[in-house]
């Protein structure tokens, strides 16, 4: 299980292509090389070569290319006091050096294994009430930069998806990432799915999200499942298999077309809400001592809804005039830098003037 677990999580981190690698370390010892035969060549007159007695050029990378790899055949070999100092002051340390380098790839390799063993292990040890996206396309990424924008760390989010581009991907973007299908269960338990807080599930096809809602709901009954479905027609069954909240993709993205083409300026306010970061900002917070008792207008945020228990009351509704300790409410706000830039930050869509001409 353990190997198992190792080959499928993948940690976000920065690496080199091996490619690079292997250039680096081939240059490396060319250098040390290079390095080793100057020296011989200058330190010549200290060695003896049993076939003509003089020690060229060429002789010194021959002597080096058969010291450096410890192979030794003893035809050139040091003679005067110098050159067998310079031998173990300088030749030794630069054959171990080589030595390293060839060798290193094999050390790395090994290194790495443990060390990525040793993260996982810790990741997993640490993980707890995270979010899992299930789906790693164009919903799952604009989930998962929403929720970072919302003050949610990468560190607590981890991305399912069965396409290995896309899993790099992801730990290219700071996510951590499992490669496989989310409707089985040990790839969602790889996930940490039965300690998470909450999962998106943003997968391509509709029957996909029944079948992971189905399998995160045995994992872990306490998690918040939130999932998108393309086709309305679909949302009940998905509500029915364990969703609390789902997401028709695809009429969401009709009725935006169709309020757009109606007002373009109510369009472009529904566009800056559901964009988190900038502008404004549509979310959920728990009412306050000091707002208990009060009515939704008496807020200093703007209520657009007010959640009692199960249930969703609008702003207007005479049973949220006055509001209880244990209610949230649906609040629009002004995005922090927008608040940081003052109260003249235009809504996405919209552009100020230049300065010295008449709005």
């Amino acid at each position: 299980m353990e190997d198992q677990t190792s080959r499928s999580v993948r940690l976000p981190h920065r690496s080199a292509g091996p490619l690079r690698q292997v250039v680096r370390r081939l240059l490396l010892a060319l250098l040390v090389m290079a390095v080793t035969a100057l020296l011989v060549y200058v330190e010549r007159d200290g060695y003896r070569d049993n076939y003509d007695g003089s020690v060229s050029l060429l002789d010194s990378v021959y002597y080096t290319t058969v010291t450096l790899s410890t192979t030794g055949y003893g035809d050139i070999a040091p003679v005067s006091d110098s050159a067998r100092l310079f031998n173990i002051l300088l030749v030794t340390p630069l054959r171990v050096l080589f030595l390293i380098i060839l060798v290193g790839t094999t050390l790395e390799v090994l290194t790495e294994r443990t060390r990525e063993q040793w993260r996982q292990s810790r990741w997993r040890s640490q993980l707890r009430d995270h979010t899992v996206i299930v789906g790693f396309g164009t919903k799952g990424r604009s989930a998962a930069q929403t929720l970072i924008s919302s003050g949610l760390v990468k560190e607590r989010i981890v991305v399912i998806d069965p396409s290995s581009k896309a899993v790099e991907l992801a730990t290219s973007e700071g996510y951590a990432a499992v490669m496989g299908d989310a409707t089985r269960s040990g790839v969602l338990l790889r996930a940490q799915a039965q300690r998470a807080k909450q999962i998106v599930i943003a997968t391509q096809r509709d029957d996909t999200a029944v079948l992971v809602t189905l399998t995160a709901r045995q994992i872990n009954p306490r998690i918040k499942i939130v999932a998108a479905v393309r086709e309305e027609e679909n949302a009940p069954l998905l509500r029915q298999s364990g969703a609390d909240s789902v997401i028709t993709s695809s009429s969401a993205a009709g009725r935006l077309l169709g309020v757009s083409t109606v007002s373009p300026s109510a369009g472009s306010v529904i566009e800056d809400l559901i964009h988190q970061g900038s502008g404004l900002n549509l979310s959920e917070r728990p009412i306050t001592k000091a707002e208990a008792g009060r009515s939704p207008r008496e807020l200093e945020d703007l209520v657009v809804s007010v959640l009692r228990g199960h249930r969703i009351l609008g702003f207007d509704d005479p049973e949220a005039a006055t509001l209880q300790l244990t209610d949230r409410v649906v609040v629009i706000r002004r995005a922090p830098e927008s608040e940081e830039s003052g109260a003249g930050h235009p809504p996405r869509g919209q552009v100020n003037p230049p300065r010295g001409t008449a709005s």
